[in-house]
């Protein structure tokens, strides 16, 4: 699989939706997540990211405009351990309550499906990061309808160990826009990783389309240390 350029496929695609990267730093030293949201409706546009505890969550800009807060209200971020869970809905608490357990990601992942979205059936994708002691690996997972058939799950995880530095791996909801939203296909683009962690924040933003980005998360993790910086951006402010 080719190496892509994270800039152009966000330049090139005015809505992907809600999009995960997970990778390593081009030095090598650290384990590097970002997720962004977008959207087309009032609903889903009026959020911001805001921290809470070592994670994150999504809340209403405006709280007298959130119409439904079912679908866009939820922690996309949240840490167990060594472990960072990064999701595009409430399946952050079911992989974190599951790997609590003892199951794994895809275990965990097993009692959920696709939104109830008709008739977008938007995908739940999902991410994980697992950094110890100088170890480093991740996973990628999304569950999908079968080409708009709510009565069928397709389930896939992608799983990368010890993975290159300087590359990535990046998973989107939607192909593109549409009427209905198209469903992403294939395996998790291989993406370039480059700069610090205020470079690589600014590329992934200024390259989302202008009218229907809402909001960013970028974190660079130490994989010796465990340590982490976080950027967060918002169009609301």
């Amino acid at each position: 699989m080719n190496k892509l350029s994270l800039e152009e496929e966000l330049a090139n695609n005015a809505y992907p939706g809600r999009g995960i990267v997970i990778g390593k730093s081009a030095d090598g030293t650290k384990a590097v997540t970002a997720y962004f949201i977008m959207g087309r409706s009032v609903n889903s546009r009026n959020r911001v990211f805001v921290e809470e505890a070592q994670g994150i969550r999504t809340e209403a800009f405006d709280p007298s405009k959130l119409s439904d807060p079912s679908l866009i209200i939820y922690a996309p971020v949240r840490v167990l351990g060594n472990k960072t869970i990064v999701t595009n809905g409430d399946q952050t608490d079911t992989i974190y309550e599951g790997m609590d357990r003892q199951m794994t990601f895809e275990q965990s992942l097993r009692t959920r499906e696709f939104e109830p979205d008709s008739p977008n059936y938007t995908p739940r994708i999902s991410g994980i990061l697992h950094v110890e002691k100088g170890s480093y690996n991740y996973a990628l997972s999304i569950l999908k309808s079968s080409n708009g058939n709510p009565d069928s799950c397709q389930r896939y995880t992608f799983a990368y160990e010890n993975p290159a530095a300087g590359e990535g791996h990046f998973i989107h909801t939607y192909m593109h826009d549409g009427d209905p939203l198209p469903s992403f296909e294939g395996e998790p683009k291989r993406i370039t990783i480059d700069g610090d962690i205020d470079s690589f924040t600014d590329k992934i933003w200024n390259s989302l389309n202008g009218d229907n980005k809402v909001s960013l998360f970028v974190r660079y993790i130490d994989i010796q240390s465990g340590s982490y910086e976080t950027r967060i951006v918002n169009k609301n402010r």
